[in-house]
């Protein structure tokens, strides 16, 4: 067709150049004569000059005669075969009384197909599909094409590439900050199904092709055939031609955003020298409010500057699809989707023929016609233009449809077409409406709808062409099935195959899953066996699945051709798989299909395939991949020693389901129950612990009664004893009495089994007078009250009890007993209490409750151990007390020995004699005992300790009791020029210490570190030599550092203080921590375990420390600043650390040396080595002082710090910075670490005092400086420490831009969003994470975010995350035993003892197989009772006997 047009308009322009002849006939014939002339060469002369010429005058004259009659006689010739033209021209417009003008003739309607789309056509659409990288667009004429998701803008392509290169930050921060906010949308965030787009033809690949590499392998149709043309709708591109000058008000286009301002949007036109905005206002009237860089608007210019550089928009869809395009400066400027003015200049069986805005030629197919329509030459219409044709002049393709003149989906009584005529439907009578010979039919599906039938669905057999004659003629009625819908023609896609027409199923989705069906053996292979069920759709059936038994031949049994009988197993509508089945017990089976979790109701009976078999469970599978577990214990009534011999792999089994998780997809079923036909167990999941209920007796046996109650018919057990009591009759008495069918009310459930489908019941107690009251709010309730409650939760601060709906209290764990180590600190959850009212707390409406005995009976006589302490005034000095411990700190202990008061211990309080590792003797919970050894009535501080003397007896120390290698204690007697005389303390005795001894450091000044000790200096020194009663000392750090390790020279004596043996309520620290302390023990745990981690130990809390208390003085910047001391007294946090005094807070050596001892990977020398002084006694008071002690400890950051602090005090901000600086210069280049400590306290400084020009700066110094990744991670907890939230989050985006390649820093982002509450931001982290990191990162990551997920999202996404782990990677024991220890922080021990079973069921080595027994025996002794204990060692007893016999 296109070769036809061709040559009609090649004639068509020679006809015209053949006019322009006439006009100047000489000229052409002179011409030609001359022409003629000169194509003969010169044979005499190759270069003549003057014009010169061989032939004579008189021939030349000749030649030029006869050349003028030839040219004569072809001219006449040529106009007498145009008068003829014109004559049978002019016959055949009066016998066909056309009256179409020449030019009209000559214009055709054609077809647009794949062939006719050439790169570089601008075309209109509209979005059919929406895939993760490309949307699918339907193109008219029944085509397709996809625009890849780097074609929609150029600014969005940018995006996307930022994105995943994650570069680093560049000079231009601000851009970099912004662009590091944006969210990278989806594609369906910025379009929808049914949206009409203008996009320009980028590529056109051939049928087949798979070059869309981005649209991926897929079984669809419609995507397949949208591969062949590519778009872009970047609008530099389809925009191209459209001129400044068309820029005028009316004027559509589409445009990209540009960037976001304060006052609304700059976007993108692609028109040069233009520049467009949108304002909010004008941006309203989107439905969807979100707006995104890189988006693609359709807008409409309302106002141009006066010199047309800027043009404001509006997004206003009405304006956009009513206004029509009048004047033009170009055909370029005429874009696919303008509506435009035309007038018919010619009516056609297939169309109609326009002019366009008065110049240009167009055509509307029938396709792109309303379905009724009648159209008059001469009648000015409104169309919208489609696409133009590649032709000289040029031409349009338009549409006067009416949805896409408004720009909206076709309905049908107001639902979507394709809700209306949905895939598969079969229409009994379809109209032919017009035949296409080599195209296909169009057709009248029905009121207001036409559908197109292509020609290879007409019929079975093949068409090469399709007459007007034959069945398929004009106005001939059809069966027909829907195939699909054509969205941009608003034409359904049919097909009158009878094959088709009668197929029960054409798609997938029509497949159910538990059906059976009929189908054809296609093929056999190793892999499964291919069975077409219909004539487009396959199904597969694997090979465990071909037979109740293993089949050794299985191709004697499956022939291709054959017809077979299959179940349907599985369907995946995502990769359209169908799995089958022809096992004869499923296909004969009658039982119900379970092919989702909602299917699994508790008591269903069904059938299910072994497909895993381990030595304590069975795994079995439904339908649809739905798979459930059936324990050992209820594989079979008789014991099973092989498991795998009973049952084989590709068994069915029949299973009755006996617990169903549906949110968490877990199946528990039982053959052996399945085997017994009883009723269906009721679900008891409903009955809470506490509820009130009735029932009828149903059996009695020999302690308990069998009630089933009303009228859930739930069974329940009631003792007799518990029945007799009540009535207040004997048991036999009561067996005489009682007869089935009898009804008992007024019961209390208290307990339940899930498993065994059994609740526990008890009589409801009589109430008492001071029961009888009902609380309906806490103002009812009076102090000395006696209640009863429900436990429902562990606290902190005790244990939550509901009283009543609306009242509840709370029970502190020292008003459980009078004797502690008797009972119990938190009881049970669920579990029933009796209580008494002590106390009202109106601020929380909330009762405070106490189970003492002495309060519930006051008139008792029974011994009290451990006396009720309400405030500090109820203790004195030296008492002793009993209490529980709240908090494990690094100084020390936190102990509740009142409802309201706690005590401190210190690490010198704790032991008689030095112990190193202290901590792991000590857990929350824990009952201690201890004296109390001071009280502050105005701070409420107490004071305690758990050692067995009193630090106020001496005993005087003789020369006898020191020998060589001993640290002692002592004080500076004299200085001399060659070293200090020492006085040992408690004793008359002296040593000298030589100026050699003074410092490690063999280069340090020696004179000025004697010039810094004074007389009556408190230090200790070691014990070098002893000769003659002279004795030579030390102060060198190393000598120290050792003995200090190895002595043990403390106390012998001892009391019954301390930890109290026998306790056996020891909670998990995770689950009661609570406060201040608490908060700040849990900050400390959740550091990551990663070799690279920052080591923050001493030297970090003390930046730690600098931090808080600067932010504390710039409030207050005039008022006296506090000290920040070199001793351990900075850990104090908090509350605490602002009410604990100076001396208080340095009087504690021990602190100083438990930080030292954590020092693992690499020993420092420490400020505590270096000064030999007490500083506890005496701290640097002068800058002289500081620099005494750096001349010892050059390296040590520790002191540095201390000393930029003291100038802080001063408030000497720059000498501060002078003092960082000059430590980064002098700390020794290997001490890596203690630099960035410096710099880490610099950055603190700069954040407080500082500007942000300051801050970027040092920040940038630093980064240079250390470890970049480091450096920005500090960083970002500098401001979380000073609550810059917003900061530390901008912080964190540029760390995971830089660093996207770190685990680490993506979970210390969600971590932060977590703190904030911002739960849905961290977990989207996760899969932005796995997007950027290595594969071999990935489980690590997930692992972390499960942690966090534990410790402050939500438990059960955690435990989630961990199922999949375990699942995938289920030989990985290190997430094994962190998943079980994130598991035992929510107390539950069953799902503890289900993790240990599978996770034991793995083939392992005896010695991981020995850790998980051991960790399990420690948390049944924890959080499980002696049945569980004992069940633990019999199971590993087993497991070791199994694992010696193999």
């Amino acid at each position: 067709m296109v070769a036809q047009k061709r040559s009609i308009e090649e004639g068509s322009a020679s006809r015209k150049s053949k006019k322009l002849k006439t006009s100047q006939p000489q000229a052409t014939t002179s011409t030609a004569a001359l022409g003629t002339t000169q194509s003969h060469p010169s044979e005499e002369i190759d270069f003549p000059r003057g014009g010169g010429t061989s032939f004579t005058p008189l021939e030349v004259k000749a030649i030029r005669a006869e050349a003028a009659k030839e040219a004569d006689e072809e001219f006449f010739k040529e106009v007498e075969s145009e008068a003829k033209k014109s004559k049978k021209r002019k016959r055949k417009s009066e016998t066909t009384q056309n009256t179409k003008s020449e030019k009209n003739e000559a214009t055709r309607i054609e077809h647009l197909n794949y062939k006719r789309i050439v790169t570089g056509m601008k075309i209109f659409g509209q979005i059919a599909a929406i895939q993760p990288l490309a949307l699918i667009v339907s193109l008219p004429n029944q085509l397709f094409a996809h625009v890849p998701i780097t074609h929609i803008s150029s600014a969005f392509t940018q995006t996307l590439e930022a994105e995943a290169e994650g570069s680093g930050i560049s000079d231009d921060e601000e851009d970099d900050e912004e662009s590091s906010k944006s969210h990278i949308p989806d594609l369906g965030e910025l379009y929808q199904v049914g949206h009409f787009v203008r996009g320009i033809v980028t590529a056109v690949h051939p049928a087949g092709s798979t070059a869309a590499s981005h649209l991926g392998k897929t079984r669809d149709e419609v995507v397949k055939a949208s591969r062949r043309v590519e778009l872009s709708l970047e609008p530099d591109k389809v925009n191209a031609g459209v001129q400044k000058a068309d820029i005028k008000p009316g004027f559509t286009l589409t445009a990209a955003v540009k960037s976001t301002e304060d006052h609304g949007y700059i976007l993108d036109t692609g028109v040069p020298e233009v520049s467009a905005f949108l304002s909010f206002k004008d941006a309203k009237t989107r439905e969807k409010s979100k707006i995104h860089t890189g988006q693609i608007l359709d807008v409409t210019v309302t106002k141009v500057a006066a010199k047309g550089r800027t043009c404001h928009l509006t997004l206003d869809n009405a304006v956009y699809s009513t206004t029509a395009l009048s004047e033009i400066s170009s055909v370029s400027s005429v874009l696919p989707g303008t509506l435009v003015q035309a007038l018919i200049t010619g009516v056609q069986p297939r169309g109609l023929n326009l002019q366009v805005l008065g110049f240009f030629d167009g055509t509307i197919e029938d396709f792109h016609l309303p379905l009724d329509h009648s159209y008059k030459v001469g009648k000015k219409v409104k169309a919208r233009v489609l696409y133009s044709f590649s032709s000289s002049p040029p031409r349009f393709a338009l549409a006067l449809n009416s949805h896409i003149l408004k720009l909206q989906s076709p309905t049908i009584d107001s639902k979507p077409v394709s809700d209306a005529y949905p895939i598969g439907r079969v229409l009994d009578d379809v109209e032919v409406l017009r035949v296409e010979a080599e195209r296909g039919l169009v057709v009248k599906a029905g009121k207001g709808i036409h559908g197109f039938v292509h020609i290879s669905q007409i019929s079975d057999e093949h068409l090469p062409t399709i007459s007007n004659s034959g069945p398929w003629k004009v106005g001939t009625l059809h069966q027909a099935r829907v195939t699909g819908y054509f969205v941009f023609d608003g034409l359904l896609q049919l097909s009158l195959k009878k094959s088709t027409v009668n197929e029960l199923l054409l798609q997938v989705t029509d497949v159910q899953v538990g059906e059976t069906i009929k189908g054809t053996i296609k093929k056999l292979t190793d892999a499964g066996l291919f069975v077409a069920i219909s004539s487009n759709i396959d199904g597969v059936v694997w090979p465990n699945h071909y037979a109740d038994i293993a089949l050794k031949h299985p191709s004697k049994r499956f022939k291709p051709g054959a017809s077979i009988k299959c179940k349907v197993l599985a369907v995946d509508l995502e990769r359209r798989r169908i799995s089958l089945t022809v096992k004869k017990t499923l296909l004969e089976s009658e039982l119900p299909v379970i092919s989702n979790s909602e299917d699994a109701k508790i008591g269903t009976v069904a059938h299910a395939v072994v497909f895993q078999v381990h030595p304590k469970y069975l795994m079995v599978e439904f339908f649809n991949n739905l798979k459930g577990i059936v324990p050992l214990k209820e594989a079979s009534d008789t014991p099973i020693s092989n498991l795998a011999e009973t049952f084989p792999l590709g068994r069915v089994v029949k299973v009755r389901i006996i617990q169903a998780d549906s949110a968490e997809r877990r199946i528990v079923a039982s053959i052996r129950q399945a085997l017994i036909d009883r009723p269906t167990p009721v679900d008891v999941g409903s009955i809470d612990i506490g509820n009130i209920v009735e029932g009828d007796v149903a059996e009695i046996h020999k302690d308990n009664v069998v009630l089933l109650l009303r009228p859930s018919k739930a069974r329940a057990l009631l003792s007799l004893k518990n029945l007799a009591n009540h009535r207040h009759v004997s048991p036999a008495q009561l067996k005489t009495e009682l007869k089935p069918g009898d009804s008992l009310k007024e019961l209390v459930v208290v307990n339940r089994n899930i498993e065994q489908h059994l609740v526990i019941v008890a009589n409801k107690p009589k109430a008492k007078a001071s029961l009888s009251k009902n609380l309906a709010s806490v103002e009812d309730a009076e102090a000395g009250q006696v209640v009863t409650g429900r436990v429902t939760r562990h606290i902190g601060h005790g244990t939550l009890v509901k009283v009543s709906s609306h009242v509840g209290g709370i029970l502190h764990p020292t008003d459980t007993s009078d004797d502690y180590e008797a009972g119990i600190a938190h009881p049970p959850i669920d579990s029933i209490i009796r209580a008494i009212v002590v106390g009202i707390d109106a601020s929380k409406s909330q009762l405070i409750l106490s189970t003492r005995a002495s309060c519930l009976q006051p008139e008792s006589t029974s011994t009290i151990m451990d006396r009720q302490i309400s405030d500090v005034v109820d203790l004195q000095v030296g008492d002793t007390v009993r209490g529980f411990v709240k908090s494990v700190m690094d100084h020390g202990l936190f102990v509740t020995i009142g409802r309201n008061v706690d005590a401190r211990v210190q690490i010198r309080e704790l032991f008689d004699e030095f112990v190193k590792d202290w901590k792991p003797k000590f857990q929350v919970n824990q009952v201690v005992k201890g004296r109390i050894l001071s009280v502050n009535l105005d701070t409420k501080k107490v004071e305690m300790s758990f050692r067995s003397h009193s630090q106020s007896t001496t005993t005087s120390i003789k020369a006898a009791d020191i020998h060589t290698g001993q640290i002692i204690s002592g004080v500076v007697k004299r200085v001399e020029e060659y070293g200090i005389f020492i006085q040992v303390e408690n004793s008359k005795l002296s040593g000298l210490c030589h100026k050699t001894e003074l410092a490690d450091n063999l280069e340090a000044d020696v004179t000025a570190a004697l010039n810094g000790f004074k007389e009556g200096d408190k230090l200790k020194a070691y014990v070098l030599a002893i000769e003659d009663r002279r004795i030579s000392l030390s102060i060198k750090p190393s000598l120290l550092e050792g003995a200090l390790e190895d002595s043990g020279d403390l106390d012998d004596d001892a009391e019954p203080l301390g930890v109290v043996e026998g306790d056996v309520d020891m909670q998990s620290e995770d689950g009661f921590q609570a406060g201040d302390h608490d908060e700040e023990m849990e900050d400390a745990s959740d550091q990551d375990s990663d070799a690279s981690e920052i080591q923050i130990k001493l030297d970090q809390k003390m930046i730690a420390s600098l931090s808080l208390k600067a932010a504390a003085r710039r409030e207050k910047f005039d008022q006296p600043l506090p000290s920040l001391h070199l001793s351990g007294g900075f850990q104090w946090s908090g509350n605490t650390d602002a009410n604990i005094s100076a001396s208080e807070a340095s009087s504690d050596e021990s602190d100083a040396d438990g930080g030292q001892s954590k020092r693992k990977k690499r020993k420092r020398k420490e400020i505590q080595q270096d000064l030999t002084a007490d500083l506890q006694t005496k701290m640097p008071e002068s800058n002289a002082d500081f620099e005494r002690l750096l001349l010892g400890s050059p390296s040590s950051s520790y002191l540095w710090i201390q000393y930029m602090s003291f100038q802080l005090q001063l408030s000497e901000i720059q000498k501060a910075r002078d003092v960082a600086r000059r430590a980064i210069r002098t700390i020794d280049f290997r001490e890596e670490q203690e630099k960035l400590n410096v710099w880490i306290a610099l950055l603190n400084l700069e954040n407080v005092y500082g500007t942000e020009e300051t801050l970027e700066s040092t920040f940038k110094e630093a980064s240079k400086a250390n470890d970049s990744k480091t450096v920005y991670i500090r960083l970002a907890a500098i401001f979380d420490q000073a609550n810059a939230h917003t900061k530390a989050e901008e912080q964190y985006k540029r760390t995971c831009k830089k660093f996207g390649k770190s685990s680490k820093v993506w979970t210390l982002f969600a971590e932060h969003h977590l703190r904030q509450g911002n739960v849905e931001e961290a977990r989207k982290l996760l899969s932005r994470s796995l997007q950027s990191l290595e594969k071999r990162k990935h489980l690590k990551t997930i692992s972390r975010f499960a942690q966090l997920e534990y410790r402050l999202g939500e438990p059960e996404r955690g435990k989630t995350l961990f199922e999949g782990i375990v699942d995938s990677h289920p030989k990985r024991w290190d997430l094994w035993s962190i998943y079980m220890d994130m598991e035992a922080t929510q107390k539950d021990i069953q799902s503890l003892r289900n993790l240990f079973d599978r996770v034991l069921a793995l083939k392992m080595t005896s010695h991981k197989a020995k850790g998980f027994f051991k960790k399990w025996l420690e948390l049944e002794k924890r959080l499980g009772d002696e049945d569980g204990q004992n069940a633990v060692k019999e199971k590993a007893m087993e497991w070791t006997q199994k694992a010696n016999s193999s």
